[in-house]
């Protein structure tokens, strides 16, 4: 190695150690940034620089613990009002809509992991919440776990298939994956019945009787719901159960206002997991990350299948202020 190379090698593990070293400073010793700075007579951006550095790098996880949001008076009075098992809240006051998007669905990803268990098999729904909740979701392997596709596959409006929301989401718990090869809806009837009895997909719907846990973001009955952008549902389709009482969407069906699923045009020609094994579960997660699912939110909880709501301040007091 000539000499240019071993001074630009020294170069670069003196940076490298550097940022370890301010990280240390800051988060172990609890340092002030000007302190440090001092201390190794650099400057204040500098310090600022190397901290932004080493939480891209991955050399820092900064966890909020969960009783901060599981124990605060809306978590508790939502829980007392609505016979949850826990909820957790996260502050949104003062943020944009996309920022409290972000908000809850980290906090989503900084709570689900306490919930999960040894064995534990989680069926999940799909769409925009439960993907970023799985792209923000730390790696953390649970034993013997199995992660479950719901509902058969479509084109999604988000830049990312049905199906990438359960494989992303295993892939961070190191869990196994039973995706549906199968479209979630078939254009006939008889031809959804005949693929229903097909062997492999038979058995990869036998599969999702097993389910144990439920993670799922409800969706709206309205002409800018992902179920319409998705073209699982036509604008005629909408109409229909909009007319019968629709309120909501969980796993691409419909639900009334009490969470019943409603029976229409589309449910026999569906390939996924019926509704009413979703009631009752061990475990059901629900992330509400705006006030836009807020009805919708209130029919989960009313039909059972909501045990621990992730949501934002603002949702929570929308809730609680229902008659």
């Amino acid at each position: 190695m000539n000499g240019t190379a071993r001074r630009r090698n020294r170069a670069q593990t003196s940076g490298e150690n550097a940022v370890i070293q301010v990280a240390w400073m800051y988060y172990q010793d609890g340092r002030n940034q000007q302190e440090i700075a001092q201390t190794l007579g650099i400057s204040r951006a500098t310090v600022v620089n190397y901290l932004q550095e080493a939480r891209e790098q991955g050399l820092i996880r900064i966890t909020l613990a969960s009783p901060a949001f599981t124990t605060h008076r809306l978590a508790i009075e939502l829980t007392e009002r609505f016979g949850l098992t826990a909820a957790y809240v996260v502050p949104d006051e003062g943020v944009d809509l996309e920022a409290a998007f972000v908000r809850v669905v980290r906090g989503a990803a900084l709570w689900l992991p306490e919930l999960l268990s040894p064995g534990d098999r989680l069926g999940v729904a799909w769409g925009r919440t439960v993907h970023d909740l799985a792209e923000a979701l730390e790696t953390r392997p649970v034993p013997d776990m199995t992660v479950l596709q719901l509902v058969g596959c479509m084109a999604t409006p988000y830049g990312f298939t049905a199906e990438a929301c359960s494989t992303l989401l295993a892939q961070r718990l190191n869990a196994r994956c039973l995706n549906l090869h199968a479209p979630a809806i078939l254009s006939r009837t008889a031809l959804a019945e005949a693929l229903r009895e097909e062997p492999i997909l038979k058995a990869q719907l036998d599969q999702l009787e097993t389910v144990n846990k439920l993670l799922f973001s409800v969706g709206t009955a309205t002409q800018d719901s992902h179920i319409v952008l998705s073209g699982l549902a036509t604008q005629e389709d909408l109409e229909w159960y909009v007319a019968h009482g629709a309120v909501g969407v969980i796993c691409g069906r419909f639900i009334d206002a009490e969470g019943r699923p409603l029976p229409g045009p589309m449910e026999e020609r569906m390939i996924g997991i019926p509704l009413a094994r979703l009631v009752g579960l061990e475990m059901g997660i629900l992330v509400t990350p705006g006030l836009d699912k807020l009805e919708a939110t209130r029919a989960a909880i009313r039909g059972g299948y909501v045990t621990h709501l992730v949501t934002g301040t603002g949702v929570a007091e929308a809730l609680l202020a229902t008659p």
